[in-house]
C-alpha cells in the first residue's frame, strides 16, 4: 500500500473513501467497500493528526493509532493511504476550496465515497450533500453511505469508545466487527506477579491508544514471532494494582498454562470479555485466590490453548 502525507505525491487517478476512519469499524467498511469495486486505485483519504487533537491541543486516544489503522486498511485491500496534514491551513479551507483545490486538483478522483454524517471545511460547514453537489458539477460521482446500526445501537467510533470506557467489550467488538485489540511491546515490570505464582507480561502501548477502563479481562494473546504465534488464552489486568500499592497504571497479561519469556516481543491482545472491576484486597492471599478464580473463569470463556509448546 502506497502511503503519503503529501497530496502532490498521490498516485492518480483514484477512487476515494474520505473520512477519519478511527476504528475502521463496520460503518467505515460500508464507506470503503464501494471504492474497492472501482477500476482505478482504491484510496483512503484521512486526516493526521485527528482533527479533535488539533482543535483541543490535547492527546486524542484512538481506537486505531496510525500503524494499526494501516494494518486494517491493508487487510481490506486498500491500495493507497493519503494522510492529509490537519493544520491551520486545512482547517480554514472553505468546503468548495477543499473539494476543488485539494481533492480534485491534487488527488484526481474518479469516484468518492463518504459517510452520511461526513463534515468538512471551515467550521465543519460542508456536508456529504455539499460534497456531492460540488463534485457533480465536475462530473465526479459521490456515494453517500447510510449510517449503520447493530440492533438499535448506531455503529460509530464514539459509541465504540463509550462501550470500551464502560467495560462493555462484547458490544464494542460487535460494533467493530472484530475484537478490540491492544498492540504493544512487552517491557520489564516490577515482577511482582511471579512472587505470587502468576507471572505477567507488561505491555507498553502507543501513547495515543485508547486504554479500556480499569479491571480484569479475558483475552487472547499472540506475537508476530515465536514463542507465541498462535492465539493463547490469558487474563489481563489494567489498573493501579492497589493491593500492592502500585504507583502508576499498568497493563499486565497472565498467559494461562504457559511459561516462557516475552520481553521485547510485540504482543497483540484481543479483548473478549470484561470479568470484574479492579479492587483492593485485604491481603496477598486474598488477591491470589481472586486471580485463580479469574483464570478459571477465563478458561471457561476462551478457546483451549493450541498446540503451542508450554515452554519456550
Amino acid at each position: 500500500m502506497w502511503i503519503t502525507s503529501t497530496p502532490e505525491r498521490t498516485l492518480t487517478p483514484t477512487a476515494i473513501a474520505l473520512g477519519n476512519f478511527d476504528g475502521v469499524h463496520r460503518g467505515h467498511q460500508n464507506v470503503i467497500q464501494p471504492v474497492l469495486q472501482q477500476s482505478v486505485r482504491s484510496t483512503v483519504v484521512t486526516f493526521h493528526p485527528h482533527p479533535r487533537e488539533y482543535f483541543t491541543g490535547e492527546n486524542c486516544p484512538l481506537l486505531t493509532p496510525l500503524e494499526e489503522k494501516i494494518s486494517h486498511l491493508k487487510a481490506l485491500g486498500i491500495q493507497q493511504l493519503v494522510l492529509l496534514p490537519f493544520n491551520r491551513e486545512l482547517a480554514s479551507l472553505s468546503p468548495e476550496a477543499f473539494v476543488k483545490n485539494l481533492l480534485m486538483k491534487q488527488l484526481k478522483p474518479y469516484y468518492i465515497s463518504v459517510g452520511e454524517d461526513f463534515r468538512f471545511g471551515y467550521q465543519r460547514r460542508g456536508t456529504a450533500e455539499t460534497l456531492s453537489a460540488i463534485a457533480s458539477q465536475l462530473g465526479i460521482p459521490v456515494n453517500i453511505a447510510s449510517l449503520q446500526t447493530s440492533g438499535e445501537q448506531r455503529i460509530s467510533s464514539s459509541s465504540i469508545r463509550h462501550a470500551i470506557n464502560n467495560g462493555n467489550i462484547e458490544l464494542a467488538n460487535e460494533l467493530l466487527g472484530r475484537p478490540y485489540t491492544l498492540r504493544g511491546t512487552v517491557v520489564t515490570g516490577e515482577q511482582r506477579g511471579r512472587t505470587i505464582g502468576f507471572s505477567t507480561a507488561n505491555l507498553a502501548l502507543p501513547r495515543n491508544k485508547l486504554v479500556p477502563c480499569y479491571g480484569v479481562y479475558a483475552v487472547q494473546a499472540t506475537s508476530t514471532t515465536r514463542p507465541l504465534i498462535a492465539p493463547h488464552p490469558a487474563v489481563m489486568n489494567i489498573g493501579m494494582r492497589p493491593t500492592v500499592n502500585g504507583q502508576h497504571p499498568t497493563i499486565e497479561i497472565h498467559l494461562l498454562d504457559w511459561t516462557g519469556e516475552l520481553y521485547q516481543h510485540n504482543l497483540t491482545v484481543q479483548l473478549k470479555q470484561f470479568l470484574r472491576p479492579e479492587e483492593k484486597f485485604s491481603s496477598l492471599n486474598a488477591l491470589k485466590a481472586q486471580i485463580a478464580s479469574d483464570c478459571e473463569l477465563a478458561r471457561q470463556i476462551l478457546p483451549c490453548p493450541s498446540s503451542e509448546p508450554i515452554n519456550s
